[in-house]
């Protein structure tokens, strides 16, 4: 047992001080960016990600996200849907097909893949620090050297090297534990503070031409800057986009009209007894469930989210979302129940 005795920070502990510029107005910030990834492809478009749960990652999200922004496409999705929805034109660029560590999954990929133009794959654990985690990102990699593929999740710079080195990932994805329900840190004690996480793994990952997405802890469209000025290349949304029109899932209506959705994390009891049979008695629930309030459209939010970019970087003196990083001082704040490492 060690103690490690560096502060570590999340979104709540830092804002951003704004600087003198000469930056022009918000409305000329460019947020679009471009990447080329170690596999040799490129993408361009607003790095902001939808994530892979059921009820957010869907077909309907995709199409009204991207492009220029993306989805990561929930596993349960069964093959011909998929085959259908990567037929469409337009649509290879803006989603990821998500594949788990069941060999079932890899089979399905590489069926739909036979089918349908697939570019993209995010190969998705809770844990992704195991070796047999790794080999699977591996495995991916050799059998489809063409796909992007987004690999997590992990949350320090030693997996992060790991998995672009053996697992010779494009993108890893960070964040353990600070879903809104996810419960991986209650249950288990495991976890780490999401800004230090992004800050510490885009270092790790921009030094071997890697890069990061910042999966987790974004309840505000601040908290998506913060993390973009941390080093994150993309950030991926779950619960920012729950309750929307482009949601699946369980709905809660009153006199014919949507007020609420189900929202559960996808290592919940609820997940586990629809997509699993059920919890094994070796395994705890790691998710809880919560009811989200409708709220319409799911481009009325994200232009909140646009918007609170592009204010930021204009108080920064940043041109382009690209810079922000580079524009950035973080300032300290104190947690209003008392120290902020609390």
């Amino acid at each position: 047992m060690r103690i490690d005795n560096d502060p570590k920070l999340d979104f709540d502990d830092v804002l951003i001080r704004p600087k003198r510029s000469e930056a022009p107005s918000r409305a000329s910030v460019e947020l679009a960016r471009e990447y080329r990834f170690l596999n040799g492809g490129t993408w361009r478009g607003v790095p902001i990600v939808a994530a892979n749960m059921d009820t957010v990652g869907t077909f309907a999200m995709a199409r009204a996200l991207g492009p220029p922004m993306l989805t990561c496409l929930h596993k349960h999705y069964p093959e011909e849907a998929l085959v259908d929805f990567f037929g469409e034109e337009g649509r290879a660029d803006s989603a990821f097909f998500t594949v788990g560590l069941q060999d079932d999954e890899y089979d399905k990929l590489a069926a739909v893949k036979k089918k349908a133009d697939v570019r993209m794959v995010c190969v998705d654990a809770a844990n992704g620090y195991t070796k047999y985690f790794v080999e699977r990102v591996k495995r991916i990699r050799d059998a489809f050297p063409e796909l992007v593929v987004m690999a997590g999740n992990v949350a320090t710079p030693d997996m992060v090297q790991e998995l672009l080195i053996s697992g010779a990932a494009d993108i890893v994805k960070i964040g353990i534990g600070p879903g809104s329900v996810c419960t991986t840190r209650r249950t288990t004690g495991v976890g780490y503070p999401q800004l230090s996480a992004i800050i510490e793994c885009a270092d790790a990952a921009h030094g071997l031409r890697g890069h990061v997405c910042a999966d987790g802890g974004c309840r505000y469209p601040g908290d998506v800057v913060k993390a973009f000025a941390a080093g994150a290349d993309f950030v991926m949304l779950g619960g920012m986009l729950a309750g929307h029109d482009e949601c699946e899932g369980t709905w809660v209506e009153e006199d014919g009209r949507r007020v609420a959705l189900e929202f559960y994390g996808m290592s919940s009891r609820e997940a586990l007894d629809k997509y699993a049979g059920g919890r094994r008695d070796y395994r705890a629930c790691e998710g809880r469930a919560v009811s989200v309030p409708y709220k319409g459209p799911v481009l009325d939010t994200m232009q909140e989210v646009a918007g609170g970019i592009r204010s930021a970087c204009a108080y920064v003196g940043a041109t382009r979302l690209k810079d922000l990083s580079k524009c950035t001082t973080f300032v300290l704040c104190q947690r209003p129940h008392g120290s902020m490492f609390a």
